[in-house]
């Protein structure tokens, strides 16, 4: 792997994992001593993140974090429910039954003791399985580059316990659809979940307190 691609693969991690904060102001110096690498790999590096949306280019500041706006939020919701209703339809017409069922019965014990991490393993699992049954590659890309993003927007969520026993239901009613091999019903399951996210996340987001001037 190239230095470029190390030090891109780091810091992306680092960002999407919160150890990078939106705000932080991402120094050529400072991070090529933390990953050890030269500064022009650490420069192609920054360049990579701004083109992928995950850092910006601030006059004074130089390269910083990029920040999720509830703006942000409305906007990638806009791409996502189009793009994994799309996915959930292909899937039920050419995704394997049992893949699903399974996961579907997965979800209904995650309903029963909502836990974030095992939550979020479960939709990871879900996602791979109808990827694995798309047989569209062009849709496959947009929807992994797109998933970089949601990682971010997942932290808003702050995991509370009745909103991911929720969303075990609506994801098990998902994979339900899916195994069922009926498109629309596994269209507008998807498309359920994806809309009470989002209202969800916007709720929160706009109870937020406003700080200071």
């Amino acid at each position: 792997m190239r230095a470029s691609d190390t030090a891109y693969t780091a810091l992306q991690e680092d960002i999407l994992e919160g150890r990078l904060a939106p705000g932080t102001v991402l120094g050529e110096v400072g991070q090529s001593e933390r990953l050890g690498v030269s500064r022009t790999p650490i420069r192609e590096a920054f360049s990579r993140l701004i083109a992928a949306g995950l850092a910006v280019q601030q006059p004074g500041r130089g390269t910083v974090v990029s920040d999720i706006s509830l703006e942000d939020v409305d906007r990638l919701f806009e791409v996502r429910i189009p793009l994994e209703t799309q996915a959930a339809g292909l899937a039920a017409q050419r995704g394997a039954p049992e893949v699903f069922t399974a996961l579907a019965e997965e979800f209904r014990q995650a309903q029963r003791a909502p836990e974030a991490d095992n939550h979020y393993q479960l939709a990871a699992r879900m996602d791979e399985a109808i990827d694995g049954s798309l047989d569209n590659p062009y849709l496959s890309t947009m929807m992994a580059n797109l998933r970089v993003h949601l990682i971010r927007v997942r932290r808003l969520a702050k995991d509370r316990p009745e909103r991911l026993a929720e969303s075990a239901a609506e994801h098990r009613d998902i994979c339900l659809g899916i195994a069922s091999g009926d498109p629309q019903m596994a269209e507008a399951a998807t498309s359920l979940h994806l809309r009470r996210s989002l209202a969800y996340i916007s709720e929160l987001r706009q109870a937020e307190p406003v700080p200071s001037p």
